[in-house]
C-alpha cells in the first residue's frame, strides 16, 4: 500500500442503506476501480459484511442479493470472516474513502472481479 487507494484494497466508508439512502452504516468496501469523469471522480466498489449469508443463500438470491466469501483480514478488528456483496455496486467520492482497511489477497480479488462480472452480464 502506497498511501493512495488501489483496486483490491478494502477501505472504510459510509454506505447508504438501499431502502433508505438518507441513512446508512460505516462499513468496509472492496475497491474495484476508479470512477470515470462521467460518474464523478471517485471509486466504485463492493460492500463487505461479517454476517454469514451462506445459511440463507436461497432467500438472499431470491431477493437478488449475491454474496461471496473472502475470508478474514485486517479490515475487521475482530478477525471475523467476511463476505462481499456482488450485486450492489457502491459509488464513493474520493473524500469518502478512508484508509483503515487492508489489501485483499490478489487471487481472491481476481475471483471476486470475475464473479462480479459474471453476475452483471
Amino acid at each position: 500500500m502506497d498511501g493512495e487507494p488501489d483496486p483490491g484494497e478494502i477501505v472504510w466508508a459510509w454506505v447508504p442503506y438501499e431502502d433508505d439512502p438518507s441513512q446508512g452504516k460505516d462499513r468496509p468496501v472492496l475497491l474495484l476501480d476508479t470512477a470515470g469523469p462521467t460518474d464523478g471522480d471517485g471509486w466504485v466498489g463492493l460492500m463487505l459484511s461479517s454476517q454469514d449469508h451462506d445459511r440463507d443463500a436461497e432467500d438472499e438470491a431470491r431477493h437478488g442479493r449475491h454474496w461471496m466469501d473472502v475470508g478474514t483480514g485486517g479490515w475487521d478488528s475482530q478477525g471475523r470472516p467476511s463476505e462481499v456483496r456482488l450485486d450492489r455496486l457502491i459509488h464513493l467520492r474520493l473524500d469518502d474513502v478512508r484508509r483503515e482497511g487492508a489489501a485483499l489477497d490478489e487471487t481472491i480479488f481476481r475471483d471476486v472481479v470475475e464473479a462480479w462480472r459474471g453476475l452483471s452480464r
